[in-house]
């Protein structure tokens, strides 16, 4: 039986991020305007794009389908528009991943350990990282 997407929200998740782990709130440096900086056009739309590169990558490896679609497999430019311009949800399986034109990271929840493995590898080829916040390990 598949999860509703409400259902995988409740999963455990990993984040792919520009940054290698979680920013403590504690921490000396300055998050909040480094954040503000890579948010602002042109650095919002080239993490973009890398956060669309490995989730077309991931498309060789695994079938992936938006969450209005019935088809798995839509056109990856579809996907890549769909991903710079509104909310988006991926199901991969029993895992889903969102993505926010906005944000400069993308949740990865219930992946199994192979597809884990798989965004890791695809997310360090493109500079970015993947973890899993604190208090969920």
């Amino acid at each position: 039986m598949k999860m509703t997407i409400e259902e995988l929200l409740q999963t455990q998740y990993w984040v792919i991020d520009i940054l290698p782990s979680q920013v403590s709130n504690r921490a000396a440096g300055q998050y909040f305007a480094v954040d503000e900086f890579w948010g602002q056009e042109p650095n919002r739309s080239a993490i973009k794009q890398k956060q669309v590169n490995v989730i077309l990558k991931l498309n060789c490896y695994r079938d992936i389908a938006l969450e209005d679609e019935a088809n798995v497999n839509p056109p990856v430019q579809k996907i890549a528009d769909s991903m710079f311009a509104e909310h988006t949800n991926l199901l991969v399986g029993d895992a889903l991943i969102v993505s926010d034109p906005e944000d400069t990271y993308i949740t990865v929840y219930n992946p199994d350990a192979k597809l884990l493995d798989l965004v890791r590898k695809l997310a360090m080829a493109e500079g970015l990282f993947v973890w899993q916040p604190k208090g969920l390990e």
